[in-house]
């Protein structure tokens, strides 16, 4: 009779033990790691109708060269494209110059090839006074076929870290005012 309080408090310590161990182990190796990467994408305002678009850039530390590219692929366009606007965010520093941004045919990469331009889209490109927006008026109308197409921007990052989202509003054929297409969320470290 006596016997079987001690088994039932012995169970409990064991199973204490056994429940605390791998908590206690895993804090001190937590703190060793610095460089994690989150994994996760923060769009602000998800609900309000914002539409998520795909980007890639080759480099995202704070004042190094980078290459970003602005994909627009078929399900992103429903008609051919007259113009497309691109709102920067003004907390994004860096220096645009008009021959460093391009348009293009572009091939997307994957875990087996890289990103790159296939063919060069001949466009007119204006860059505002306050450096917020940047209009792309292609020659001929960017077609709403199987085909993706990019805006490439060629710029040193920003000195500032975090998270700078790009709003993009494009004129389709036919119509007079531009809408909405989506933003690019891009992380800078």
């Amino acid at each position: 009779m006596f016997n079987k309080p001690k088994k039932n408090f012995l169970n409990f310590k064991i199973q204490k033990l056994l429940f605390l161990v791998p908590i206690l182990v895993s804090i001190p190796i937590a703190t060793y790691i610095s460089d994690t990467k989150a994994g996760m994408e923060f769009q602000w305002d998800q609900n309000s109708g914002h539409r998520r678009l795909k980007w890639f850039q080759k480099d995202n530390q704070r004042r190094f060269r980078n290459t970003i590219y602005f994909f627009l692929r078929p399900n992103d366009r429903e008609n051919a494209l007259l113009k497309i606007n691109i709102a920067i965010p003004k907390k994004f520093k860096t220096t645009l110059k008009e021959e460093k941004i391009s348009l293009c045919k572009v091939k997307i990469g994957g875990f087996e090839s890289r990103t790159r331009c296939i063919e060069n889209i001949p466009a007119d490109i204006e860059i505002n006074e306050d450096k917020t927006s940047l209009d792309i008026y292609p020659y001929s109308p960017i077609p709403s076929n199987k085909d993706s197409y990019a805006i490439v921007l060629k710029v040193f990052n920003p000195n500032k870290t975090g998270l700078y989202q790009f709003h993009s509003f494009a004129q389709p054929t036919g119509k007079t005012v531009s809408s909405y297409l989506g933003s690019w969320t891009i992380m800078i470290d």
